[in-house]
């Protein structure tokens, strides 16, 4: 091989190296965004709704009105 072709080759391991790397990061920043909003946004309380008549199962807050 020729001294140019084997830098070309390193050139685009180089590239995809780090393309790699920002696309890890990204992913990784992602979640840690999705995280942090989600720990930061839970409610302290909450109106419950009340429950459902007849047997008919309703949803509520994981903690309700204080």
């Amino acid at each position: 091989m020729t001294p140019m072709r084997v830098a070309a080759g390193w050139r685009w391991r180089i590239v995809g190296w780090g393309l790699s790397a920002v696309v890890v990061a990204v992913f990784v920043a992602a979640n840690a965004h999705l995280i942090a909003v989600a720990v930061a946004t839970q409610p302290d309380c909450v109106a419950a709704a009340p429950s459902a008549e007849g047997g008919a199962a309703a949803l509520r807050a994981a903690r309700p009105a204080c």
